[in-house]
């Protein structure tokens, strides 16, 4: 019969806390510790020291006087000593409530219970590690403070919850660690803090300790504003940026995330963006994953910096009036070893069937929304990234993914819901609870769903029927709208629907309207290269692109390098190609992208309706012959602009529409402008109504119409 130190020298202990530490028996006081590397070790029983014996690396005391708890120890090594106290004689430092609420899915501030959290403990300094294990036999810290030997630190087990924890004084803020498990096979596997804030940087997994002491946030006037603010009715245009790859640094390598604030927050207030939109920055192994194969949910990847520097870099946004949303990933995780994959031995964040746990086209694998403890931690870490970190929106990728069974599945591949149906009922309902708990605590953040179906109301209230996003990225406008582009000229006035489709469709959602990474990757060009023609036509037909975007109504997302022609595909391995600027033709479109920005953020008419029927009104929807369009873009208060648009190298002059009202009508906007590289045809001296009726209106003017351009009139 194996002895009971045998098993914690074995590191195969079922309860290590009922051994080592101080306990009483049979009239006397007992003390244990297990320190495999030490020589001696004393016992401080309040006014003398006390040495230890030793018998296989256990040390031991027994006496009739309890010494003081925490019991203070003496440790001695090869010609050194060091003083320290027992972490088996700690309380435990989660309460009852706190593992109630985790196992019931409730608990929105679990990564404050788990993870590695520096405090005082009954007056001692230290760390209380803590992680979610149910089926794992036995659960260590290890780390440089024990030489990494899982025999050392085993925790304690709450076996109602599956939690583990302990509390390690001395261990400080920097210090790397892990946890390691043995499973119920016998087999033992290191993995990094599911909670960890920090990693070491790659390729290192460790998890990283970190420092107490709360940010100094000085954006408290930007978060006031923000939970009153009605951004429904407030321009909201996206510069979508990957931290890497904007700019490198003088030396070539990647910007501190101060250093990305002092170059990017100067660029965005100049070119007229209102928000930041950062591709994932939770931890992750591969830069070519560009950050969606996530292994650390709650870890603000090391490769820019420091989790403090991170909320310098949102806290600057702030204080310059930017806000900062985070493309979010909650559909999928990677298959690493070292991270969430088979963590405590089974499919504890995944589904055991692979018919349900994995994505075959990404390899990875996809979250149990029905566990309520796996609903936790990805509600909880939504709740870290707006709480801690000041977050002013979640972009949620992937979404259709998680709300089908059979997401690019064949027949025989997937499992139907309860009622036979393709429907994932555990993601809408994890979906549903995260929107909710967006909303109610965290006013005026925005949450996006990256969805790519026609699932209805996504960005409906949940208690509408909805699935309580904010808004929804219109994928179908944005595939109709390059598709179209990709035309030759002469051939568009046979696809002009594609223009025209999306007005059936555009209220059904609060859309917003994306150019992003997903468009300039995988051979699928840079917006530059998609456009036809010769190099003029190239250029005219993006500076057009780009009108269009703006006028249409909806929010506006574009990805960097799209506001100056960037002319190849994003490369994450090296930054943006900011030579082009040199040029005239790419210094054109950023100047012309910088004035439509503006003008988008100061015309009520362009931003203030775009997710109502009211703040649109075709002129002309049917003249696919000449394949131009023209539309109105209206105001709360009625007022409004007039916006055609050109999508031929023929330019029209003599081209009448009907106007609402008489009166003069002012070209404010012509993207044929010399200053932007066009040919600088238009109405420069703006237009007088006529009293002759024209597509039902009582009055119109007669334009000219420049190639490839579109041109907005204001009354």
């Amino acid at each position: 019969m194996r002895s009971e130190s045998d098993a914690i020298l074995q590191a195969k202990h079922q309860d290590p806390f009922s051994y080592l530490g101080l306990h009483e028996g049979k009239g006397k006081w007992h003390f244990r510790t297990f320190l495999p590397a030490a020589a001696e070790v004393w016992l401080f029983c309040g006014e003398n020291w006390v040495k230890l014996e030793k018998q296989k690396g256990v040390f031991s005391w027994s006496g009739k006087t309890r010494p003081p708890a925490p019991c203070r120890l003496r440790i001695c090594g090869e010609g050194e000593a060091i003083e320290t106290f027992d972490p088996y004689t700690f309380p435990s430092t989660i309460g009852e409530l706190e593992r109630h609420l985790f196992g019931e899915g409730r608990l929105n501030l679990a990564y404050r219970m788990l993870g590695a959290h520096p405090m005082a403990v009954e007056g001692i300094s230290g760390t209380r590690f803590a992680v979610w294990a149910p089926n794992a036999e036995r659960v260590s810290v290890v780390g440089n403070f024990n030489a990494w030997d899982g025999r050392i630190h085993p925790m304690r087990l709450h076996p109602a919850n599956g939690l583990w924890e302990i509390f390690l004084p001395g261990v400080q803020a920097g210090e790397l660690y892990k946890f390691e498990l043995r499973n119920r096979h016998g087999a033992i596997q290191t993995k990094t803090d599911p909670y960890g804030f920090a990693f070491e940087e790659r390729p290192g997994t460790a998890s990283r300790v970190c420092s107490p002491e709360p940010y100094a946030w000085q954006d408290r006037e930007w978060m006031e504003k923000r939970r009153h603010h009605d951004w429904l009715g407030l321009p909201m245009n996206i510069y979508e940026i990957h931290a890497g790859s904007w700019k490198l640094g003088p030396d070539g390598t990647h910007m501190n995330y101060r250093e990305l604030a002092r170059s990017l927050i100067p660029y965005v207030l100049e070119m007229g963006y209102t928000h930041v939109e950062l591709m994932p920055i939770s931890e992750h192994p591969l830069d070519e994953s560009w950050g969606y194969q996530t292994t650390g949910y709650f870890g603000i990847t090391s490769r820019y910096g420091t989790p403090e520097d991170f909320r310098s870099f949102v806290d600057a946004c702030h204080r310059s009036g930017i806000g900062v949303i985070l493309d979010w990933v909650p559909a999928h995780f990677p298959k690493d070893v070292y991270a969430l994959a088979r963590f405590d031995g089974t499919a504890l964040y995944e589904h055991e069937d692979p018919r349900l746990g994995e994505h075959q086209d990404w390899g990875t694998y996809i979250f149990n929304y029905g566990r309520n403890e796996v609903r936790n931690f990805l509600i909880s870490n939504a709740h870290f990234w707006l709480a801690e970190c000041h977050i002013d929106g979640l972009r949620v990728d992937a979404v259709a993914s998680m709300l089908y069974l059979d997401y690019s599945r064949k027949e025989g591949q997937w499992l139907p819901n309860r009622y036979g149906g393709r429907e994932n009922l555990d993601a809408i309902e994890f979906l549903k609870a995260l929107n909710i708990m967006v909303h109610d605590e965290f006013p005026g953040a925005v949450t996006i769903a990256e969805e790519s179906t026609s699932w209805p109301m996504v960005s409906r209230p949940v208690h509408l029927g909805g699935l309580g996003f904010s808004m929804k990225w219109n994928m179908g406008w944005m595939n109709d709208t390059l598709s179209y582009m990709k035309h030759d000229p002469i051939h568009r006035r046979f696809h002009h629907d594609q223009l025209t489709f999306g007005q059936i469709y555009s209220y059904t959602e609060n859309f917003v309207l994306p150019f992003s990474h997903d468009e300039v990757v995988h051979g699928k060009k840079s917006l530059l290269d998609k456009m036809p023609g010769d190099s003029w036509r190239r250029f005219a037909n993006l500076r057009l692109l780009h009108a269009y975007q703006m006028t249409y109504p909806g929010k506006k997302l574009n990805f960097m390098g799209n506001e100056f022609g960037q002319g190849r595909e994003w490369n994450v391995k090296s930054q943006l190609d900011w030579h082009l600027l040199e040029l005239a033709p790419h210094q054109g479109i950023r100047m012309l992208v910088k004035d439509l920005n503006h003008l988008y953020a100061s015309q009520p008419a362009l931003h203030e309706q775009d997710f109502s029927g009211s703040g649109f009104s075709w002129i002309d929807c049917h003249d696919a012959e000449q394949s131009v369009l023209s539309y109105r873009r209206i105001a709360k208060d009625g007022r409004f602009l007039i916006v055609v648009l050109n999508f031929t190298p023929v330019g029209r002059k003599g081209y009448r529409i009907g106007v609402p009202e008489k009166g003069h009508y002012k070209e404010i906007f012509n993207s044929d402008s010399q200053y932007y590289g066009g040919s600088n045809m238009g109405n420069s001296l703006g237009l007088e109504s006529e009293p002759l009726s024209w597509m039902g209106e009582k009055h119109s003017v007669c334009l000219t119409v420049p190639p490839l351009a579109c041109v907005i009139f204001e009354n």
